[in-house]
């Protein structure tokens, strides 16, 4: 049986934040050349990703984030 989504993210939030953080840069890395201006090797965008880690802020909350992707593009 192949993981799920949910159980790589239940087992991905166990990790320290630094090492989620390279997760997620790895996980965008293989996916970079279909999305457009979110190439790790934009520097605007590395720019942009390290602005938002030091700016202090608490963020937005993933659940909120994904009820807003689900309610715009459905399940």
């Amino acid at each position: 049986m192949s993981a799920t989504r949910e159980d790589v993210l239940k087992s991905a939030m166990e990790l320290s934040e630094t090492d989620r953080l390279l997760l997620a840069t790895e996980i965008i890395e293989t996916v970079s050349d279909s999305l457009p201006g979110w190439s790790l090797d934009d520097a605007d965008f590395a720019a942009e990703l390290e602005r938002r880690a030091d700016d202090g802020s608490a963020g937005i909350r993933w659940e909120s984030v994904r009820s807003q992707l689900q309610a715009e593009l459905g399940p």
